[in-house]
């Protein structure tokens, strides 16, 4: 089993930032991507970034191209969303995910973390 915790999300203004964290703990080594997904009320969920623990290749959702920059840190077995110009429409609740090395699915999620943004 893989355990996601995500944390950074809050309160901002329009133009502001944001980082995210998404801590992996378990059976990390089964895994070889985390994605960041969100989910709006109303809404489907998103796809937003993802990255590969080895090689850090990286791709995002398009209306994230640049505003946004996934990151990791293999050695605390962690992944950083920087979210930066910030826009009323990126409020949601941000997930991470796991994708399982044998499955190639997205198997394993955290609970989410808050992000508002007020205009």
């Amino acid at each position: 089993q893989v355990q996601l915790v995500e944390s950074g999300g809050g309160l901002v203004q329009a133009g502001g930032s944001l980082r995210l964290s998404c801590a992996a703990s378990g059976r990390t080594s089964s895994t070889y991507e985390i994605g960041w997904f969100r989910q709006a009320p109303g809404k489907e969920r998103e796809f937003v970034a993802a990255i590969t623990w080895n090689s850090g290749s990286t791709y995002y959702g398009e209306s994230m191209k640049g505003r946004f920059t996934i990151s990791r840190d293999n050695a605390k077995n962690t992944v950083y969303l920087q979210m930066n110009s910030l826009k009323p429409e990126d409020t949601a609740v941000y997930i991470c995910a796991a994708r399982d090395t044998n499955s190639g699915r997205y198997d394993y999620w955290g609970q989410g973390t808050q992000v508002t943004v007020s205009s």
